[in-house]
């Protein structure tokens, strides 16, 4: 295939260019877009509900908008997805994004609205594109093929109105996709918006081995589990022995540091590359810019307005938010949007740590809802993430899922964090593997630390060994097994790892 990356250049510079420029003007270019924003949605329900058209400034904003979670807006999604017009954003949304992670239990509507896929979604993948390209002067990537990881428009809404679409985010990007960007694309549509995982998977394999593939995209476990198909489909030893020009990864959704070694001994890591998204169902908000510095680069013109909640400050968010320019590098935040596909002060649920402020970088900390803090500990995603890595580097071990929870005092022993593991590799010694992670966790989270001192508050955590498939087979019991599903890494209480437990049984 010809090399269409020195014509695909010019095209992309611009993004990187703009994005220099918003260095000493993150409070201009934000109150642009909250302007703009409130001048789409005077005439809409919400806009007659806080009274947009009196908003002159961010002030106002936040006196007139409280700080919202989805189950606070279920009912005016629910209007919005019957084929009702002017509810959040102005006219009729037909597409809308299936999530979980509601409290109560329920699955979640993200409206996909027209501006959020032009100003939004695809904008947020061209600057992907732009930021790697300047990267890597050398890169050949529109060579060849993009392989895409997308879910389905599998749902849980019954008697959907005509031309109403609701599914996974990236089943309705794929779907709305440029008809020339199928050009460098694979899969097809008919495979990449297949619903049953079983049978996608060889589909996927089948679509793909024989393709020129120079990157892919998608969650990292997700897509371990097809490039480990493909390879033993090839006969291969690696996965550049079936794609010898695949060149980058550009990956989401969850961390990448406890699949690094594996990937490692899947490619040929002279070839390849990693670059960082953070693409939720409800916008495209951050990238990785560099590979010198930690962080990804928070996107300040695609249409979000971002506020920040201190974490001390979740009981009375709408009083605690601050707005983008007013953070501080090293702190953790809620992060809250306000957004062209509706959403307004919104809370996503994730925390993200401030790397930088000029320009603003941050790092995903993990869920409001998904940690442990049973003992006062305060242990987040990002602790735990980067604790197992260690504790799998120094023992050569690798794991393949994980999922840990309290385990409370039952009066002759002391509480401690249970942690169920799939293995890829097991270490030699389990118990060793045990007290490295916990040593590793203390070194990441000083709180845990503290309660883990002399044994006294809290014991050593434990770890249970999953089944291979475990994992799977939990996400298929609750309906989300796919390319764009996520086992919660940690929880609060006990519920998702004694249903895991029941099903091993």
């Amino acid at each position: 295939m010809t090399d269409f990356t020195p014509l695909a250049r010019p095209l992309f510079a611009p993004r990187v260019k703009a994005a220099r420029s918003w260095v000493g003007h993150c409070e201009e270019v934000q109150r642009r877009q909250l302007d703009w924003l409130l001048s789409r949605a005077v005439s809409t329900a919400v806009g007659e509900r806080y009274n947009l058209r009196r908003v002159k400034s961010y002030d106002d904003f936040r006196r007139n908008v409280p700080v919202v979670v989805y189950e606070d807006i279920r009912d005016d999604v629910m209007r919005m997805v019957m084929g009702e017009k002017d509810v959040l954003w102005p006219g009729r949304c037909r597409r809308f994004a299936q999530s979980s992670g509601t409290s109560d239990g329920k699955s979640k509507y993200v409206p996909v609205t027209d501006d959020s896929l032009s100003r939004n979604h695809y904008a947020g993948g061209r600057d992907v594109v732009a930021h790697y390209l300047n990267l890597n002067p050398r890169s050949r990537i529109f060579s060849g093929k993009s392989f895409i990881l997308g879910g389905s428009y599998a749902n849980e809404v019954s008697n959907l109105p005509a031309g109403v679409k609701v599914g996974d985010l990236s089943a309705n990007l794929i779907d709305k996709i440029n008809p020339l960007a199928n050009m460098f694309r694979i899969p097809s549509k008919d495979v990449a918006l297949m619903s049953d995982w079983h049978e996608k998977l060889p589909a996927l394999v089948a679509a793909s081995i024989n393709q020129d593939v120079t990157n892919i995209s998608g969650v990292p476990s997700w897509f371990m589990t097809v490039i480990r198909e493909v390879i033993a489909a090839a006969g291969a030893t690696t996965i550049h022995d079936v794609w010898p020009n695949l060149e980058v990864f550009f990956h989401g959704g969850i961390s990448f540091e406890p699949y690094r070694a594996q990937y490692a001994r899947l490619t040929d890591p002279t070839k390849m590359h990693y670059l960082e998204t953070y693409n939720a169902s409800e916008g495209f908000f951050a990238v990785q810019s560099d590979y010198g510095s930690p962080g990804m680069l928070l996107l300040l013109d695609v249409g979000v307005f971002y506020e920040f909640v201190p974490l001390g400050g979740l009981g009375d968010a709408s009083e605690a938010a601050i707005p983008a320019w007013k953070v501080q590098p090293g702190e953790t935040y809620a992060l809250v949007i306000s957004s062209c596909n509706g959403l307004w002060r919104y809370m996503l649920g994730d925390t993200v740590k401030v790397e930088s402020v000029d320009p603003l970088k941050i790092t995903i900390a993990g869920r409001t809802k998904h940690f442990i803090n049973a003992f006062g500990e305060e242990v987040m995603v990002h602790n735990t993430d980067a604790a197992i890595a260690e504790a799998c580097r120094q023992t050569g071990a690798s794991v393949l899922n994980y999922t840990a929870a309290p385990v409370y005092d039952d009066g002759g022993h002391r509480g401690h964090h249970q942690w169920l593991i799939e293995w890829e590799s097991a270490p030699a010694d389990k118990e060793d593997f045990a007290e490295k992670l916990d040593l590793a966790l203390q070194s990441e989270n000083s709180d845990y630390q503290a309660k883990r001192s002399g044994n006294i508050f809290l014991d050593r955590l434990t770890i249970d060994d999953a089944p291979e498939g475990l994992f799977d087979r939990w996400l298929e019991s609750t309906g989300k097994l796919g390319g764009q599903r996520k086992v919660p890494r940690l929880c609060n209480d006990r519920h998702i790892i004694e249903q895991m437990f029941k099903l091993m049984k």
